[in-house]
């Protein structure tokens, strides 16, 4: 039965009156204090007498409590001046007195839960609002249960949600405890419990007062309620604990719980199991969007260890690229002076910036392995032909000197073969070495090293060299085309083939334009593809100059760099020292390829040594 409680002045004659008032009517004299708020299942009215000097009491409560109605007491035919819920005349009968002292108490109550109701039903469609805007789950349990505690008028609340044990089996874990009157951190069940340490007779349940007793904690009224999905399944529960009537109080001791808790009244009953439908609903899309981050995420992770096992020198550049470049990114969003003060990036920014590095060579899946993995100027195979062909000049000019030697002594006999022959051998000993420092040569110009001008013209060379063999054919070391790929004059790669390896920037570009991006990381694709663009114009593939090349590109084309240059030994190129690789970047910088400020705060965050890639 709701509690009604009567006020009266103290001193006032009203107060004889009530005295002989039912017991669903309790009478209590104004606190000098002002009147106390009603609990949320109580219901107060006023009572005074206008014949005794009430009328200053009934005016000022008319300004202090507008909400409390006031039951006057006036003499038989009087027109008082004084505006009231209702008059009673005196002197008063019981029965019709508490008849008005109800239905003012009912009345105020009605009015107050129909105005609670309004805001009620406003908070629950921002609760909505904000529980559907949520997606970190943590955050979205903070706020599932701060508003269930505030709307509820709970000192205390936990959550619990149902998770699988590695073996399948579901279980129930506290994620959550709040409570605003001791520093804190709690059991699934739907029945509302008036007192949690009086169990209704029977009950299945029992409490565990272990927690309240470690902490100097008392609960006594509590609610709970299970969030359950659109599927009918228990997802999980949410705990309220210690209805006030006052929402500011708090409790500093456990006889305080006792004094000023009240039941949880029905309709926060109501709103408690409202409430956890909807956040059984957020939760349930949370741990959805979570799944597909993390289903991405995997996606993600795996296509670049499939991108890079096709080249195994280059294993982990990826992943080194992006740690780099979001400490980077993460250093520019605190700068507080300098160049960047006002960049920042949010979250999903730093996840787009994260992801394009990641993915920033996905488009090497479009390069020819021959070509990616390429470590000498010929193709593999090639100079064991070259050096196969050697060894068929070299038979060819054995046997063709074996058969001037047969001619001569056909022709000639013996007489002066002795002086012939040893010219002729030499003759062959010097050709012989002459071929085998000319496949040595072949040999130095398949390394990819920088080759001089005229290393490079003796190697064409040897393409228009030939060796005469026995029957008169002749033959040359290397064809125009091999002598043209040896002839390079820096790295492995012929112009042909750089283009190709150049093209894995348009590759990258294509294949991330055909994944459906969230509006947050819509620019993965335009991050990753200009990232060995240069400022000054001389990068690749369009050739952009510094206003189109964005800066998130440009942290990650010093973290691309950086990395190519420092990391282990690749076939055409050795690793460099990490201060070496700094000097090469500020050569960069200096002709204008680079960022400079970039550059500067990648050298003072050194992002190579940070703990967490220890």
């Amino acid at each position: 039965m709701p509690r009604r409680v009567v006020w009266y002045p103290a001193g006032s004659p009203a107060a004889t009156q009530l005295s002989a008032l039912p017991g669903d009517l309790e009478a209590l004299p104004l606190p000098a204090a002002g009147v106390p708020p009603p609990g949320p299942d109580e219901s107060a009215a006023v009572l005074v007498d206008l014949t005794a000097g009430d009328a200053a009491v009934a005016t000022a409560l008319a300004t202090a409590a507008p909400d409390l109605p006031v039951v006057a007491l006036v003499a038989p035919g009087a027109t008082p001046a004084v505006p009231c819920y209702a008059y009673v005349g005196k002197p008063a009968a019981p029965d019709v007195l508490a008849a008005a002292l109800r239905n003012a108490c009912d009345h105020a109550l009605a009015r107050r839960e129909a105005a609670a109701s309004r805001r009620e039903l406003q908070e629950l469609n921002q609760i909505g609002v904000s529980l559907s805007a949520e997606r970190d789950t943590d955050a979205l349990l903070t706020l599932i249960l701060s508003k269930a505690r505030e709307i509820t008028q709970s000192d205390a609340g936990s959550i619990y949600v149902v998770e699988d044990a590695a073996d399948g089996t579901p279980r129930l874990r506290f994620k959550l405890a709040q409570n605003d009157s001791v520093r804190v951190p709690f059991t699934e069940f739907t029945l509302p419990i008036d007192d949690a340490y009086v169990l209704p007779p029977g009950s299945r349940f029992q409490f565990n007062r272990e927690f309240d007793e470690r902490v100097g904690y008392r609960s006594k009224s509590m609610l709970v309620v299970p969030m359950t999905n659109p599927q009918g399944k228990v997802i999980g529960a949410l705990q309220l604990i210690n209805c006030k009537r006052d929402p500011a109080a708090v409790f500093p001791t456990p006889a305080d719980v006792l004094a000023r808790v009240i039941p949880y009244p029905p309709r926060f009953h109501d709103l408690a199991a409202s409430l956890a439908s909807q956040a059984a609903v957020a939760l349930e899309n949370s741990r959805l969007f979570q799944s597909i981050q993390a289903l991405f995420e995997g996606f993600v992770q795996a296509s670049v260890t499939a991108i890079e096992s096709r080249d195994p020198t280059t294993s982990g550049h990826s992943f080194r690229v992006a740690d780099f470049t979001v400490a980077l990114a993460t250093a520019v969003d605190r700068a507080d002076h300098g160049a960047f003060r006002e960049v920042r990036f949010s979250h999903d920014e730093m996840r787009e910036i994260r992801y394009a590095s990641l993915l920033h060579d996905f488009g090497k899946v479009g390069v020819r392995e021959e070509v990616l993995v390429k470590a000498k100027k010929l193709p593999v195979g090639q100079l064991d032909m070259i050096r196969q062909r050697g060894e068929i000049i070299r038979r060819g000019l054995e046997l063709r000197h074996a058969r001037r030697k047969t001619d001569w002594l056909l022709q000639h006999g013996r007489e002066g073969f002795g002086d012939r022959v040893a010219q002729w051998d030499a003759e062959l000993a010097a050709v012989l070495a002459d071929l085998d420092q000319h496949l040595k040569a072949v040999a130095a110009a398949n390394e990819p090293t920088v080759m001089p001008d005229d290393v490079s013209a003796s190697i064409r060379d040897l393409a228009v060299h030939p060796y005469a063999d026995h029957l008169g054919d002749s033959l040359t070391l290397i064809t125009p085309e091999e002598a043209r790929i040896l002839a390079i004059p820096r790295g492995s790669l012929t112009p042909e083939e750089y283009e190709q390896i150049q093209s894995h920037v348009v590759h990258t570009y294509q294949f991330l334009k055909q994944i459906p991006w969230t509006k947050e990381l819509s620019r993965v694709p335009e991050i990753a593809r200009s990232h060995h663009e240069k400022l000054n114009g001389g990068g690749y593939p369009d050739g952009w100059r510094a206003p189109d090349i964005p800066v998130q590109t440009r942290m990650m084309t010093i973290s691309d760099i950086f990395d190519a240059l420092t990391s282990r030994d690749r076939p055409y190129k050795p690793a460099v020292p990490v201060e070496r690789a700094l000097d090469i970047l500020a050569q960069e910088r200096r002709a204008g390829a680079l960022d400079g400020d970039l550059l500067q705060l990648f050298i003072a965050v050194r992002p190579w040594e940070r703990p967490d890639r220890a």
